[in-house]
């Protein structure tokens, strides 16, 4: 799932999206802190394609966006709305196609504003990036061309602590970004970065109420950190490939974004630094087994707001918990298999 696929509710259960087959799958805390209840299908019994993706609203609520196939050969992007992990997700509702019809375009990005509404990205036929937003009231508003071409891999969209969206997208030698300049305002293409992104890295992270951190792999490796009117950091070497999970976090009284990723040795890396302070430097710290390629890290913060890291294994069929030990510093517990 692209996005942020573990996440506490409202109700401080942590919950994990997954793709399965034909279908999204969520795996919930049966009580905070407790055991896992066993994969549940979201969305009701239509079938979608692989490659969904998940955002978040302030309100806890979770927004997935996935494609369905439809006749002829040809997809059109669905949504669902899972208010609380325990419950049942709304059945899979069109929200049409970024070209009106045709195949599927890409893997889509969801963010959710301040005021709950979803806002989907996806790549175009074009190669440029399109969105469709619900309406304050209900429904969806016209689809729109955000412009711009070549994008490579998915895009990543994210909501800062102002309730404005952005959204990013690689390109052969930049990022193109947009943002919106006041809530409920179509995000608007802004200048972009200038840089040799690997597809597939882009992670946004909301760092203070002013800015957004972008963290990507460049061509040499370097696993950077970038945000808008600033040049990019090089933080350290990437651990490996595909993009980092980041939350932000207390580490003994300090704001600290907290980074990880799976490593080329198969475990698990984690790395941190004070927020927005890439200067301080950062480095690697391994945990946990070796996986398979295809396992992926997530971050969020329990009902205690206690650190909690899961590595999901589709093809060993894998899902594993570690959560902060009330120690100094970053300690974690032994992981373990749920």
């Amino acid at each position: 799932m692209n996005g942020e696929w573990l996440i506490r509710g409202r109700d401080g259960r942590l919950s994990v999206y997954l793709t399965s087959d034909d279908t999204v799958l969520c795996r919930a805390e049966r009580t905070r802190g407790g055991p896992w209840d066993p994969p549940r299908t979201v969305g009701g019994d239509q079938t979608v394609q692989p490659g969904g993706a998940v955002g978040q609203g302030p309100d806890g609520y979770a927004h997935l966006a996935s494609w369905r196939p439809a006749a002829a050969g040809e997809a059109v992007l669905v949504h669902s709305t899972h208010y609380r992990p325990l419950l049942a997700a709304l059945d899979w509702a069109p929200i049409g196609h970024p070209n009106k019809k045709g195949d599927r375009t890409g893997t889509p990005a969801v963010a959710v504003d301040a005021q709950g509404r979803a806002h989907v990205f996806v790549r175009n036929v074009g190669t440029g990036i399109s969105m469709v937003a619900q309406k304050e009231k209900g429904g969806w508003d016209p689809w729109r061309d955000l412009k711009g071409q070549g994008v490579q891999g998915p895009p990543v969209a994210v909501t800062g602590e102002s309730g404005r969206v952005e959204a990013y997208a690689a390109v052969p030698d930049a990022v193109l970004y947009w943002r919106q300049a006041e809530p409920g305002t179509i995000p608007v293409r802004e200048e972009p970065l200038e840089a040799v992104v690997r597809p597939g890295t882009l992670r946004a992270l909301a760092t203070s109420p002013e800015h957004t951190t972008l963290f990507f792999t460049d061509d040499s490796g370097d696993l950077c950190a970038w945000r808008a009117g600033t040049k990019p950091v090089p933080l350290l070497p990437a651990a490996g490939p595909g993009p980092v999970a980041a939350v932000r976090c207390e580490l003994d009284g300090h704001d600290c974004t907290l980074l990880a990723q799976r490593s080329a040795s198969g475990r698990v890396a984690f790395a941190a630094y004070p927020t927005e302070e890439e200067a301080a430097g950062a480095w690697w710290t391994e945990s946990g087994p070796e996986l398979p390629d295809d396992a992926v890290v997530a971050l969020a913060k329990d009902h205690e707001d206690r650190v909690v890291a899961v590595i999901l294994s589709p093809s060993a069929g894998r899902l594993m918990v570690t959560r902060r030990k009330d120690e100094p510093g970053l300690a974690l517990r032994a992981w373990q298999e749920v």
